[in-house]
């Protein structure tokens, strides 16, 4: 089974009070957390991949403390991502990997002048698979030559190889 998810980017004001997209943006991690849809049943082999636009971890931004108030890696984002992902028991196919403990970018921003050099990323995009597959990720790459391509996105490829 593979999930496809896009998970609204929540608008730039990190205060669900004053900002209805990023309150939206929260309601929809918790309706990901209690879809028993996303809750993989034992030895069910599953994949979620998608722009999920929160990176959660410290080296999935280019700096933690500066990136702890802008949308997509506040404290309250990356517990709600978090808190799906262990509902799921989902396994981070690219953290198995890349160690949490090293930079790793999906994403740069259409308004830095100088992507590559300025290096200012985020990894916004995921793959995660259900424990019954966690040992069959045998390759993971971020193509990020691609953010330099003529008319790029600003986010790259990312493929993961999942012997089934």
């Amino acid at each position: 089974v593979i999930h496809h998810f896009y998970v609204p980017a929540g608008g730039d004001e990190p205060n669900p009070d004053v900002n209805p997209k990023f309150a939206h943006k929260l309601a929809f991690l918790d309706e990901m957390r209690e879809s028993a849809t996303l809750h993989p049943a034992d030895g069910a082999r599953a994949i979620l991949v998608g722009d999920l636009n929160v990176a959660p971890l410290e080296h999935d931004v280019w700096s933690h403390k500066q990136m702890l108030r802008v949308v997509s890696h506040t404290p309250v984002e990356c517990e709600k991502l978090g808190a799906v992902q262990a509902a799921g028991g989902w396994v981070d196919a690219m953290r198995a990997h890349v160690p949490a403990s090293e930079k790793l970018y999906t994403w740069w921003s259409y308004r830095a002048a100088d992507w590559a050099a300025s290096d200012r990323g985020r990894r916004l995009d995921h793959v995660w698979v259900s424990p019954a597959i966690g040992d069959r990720v045998s390759a993971m790459t971020v193509t990020r030559a691609a953010r330099g391509w003529p008319q790029p996105s600003d986010h790259v490829p990312v493929t993961v190889r999942v012997e089934i």
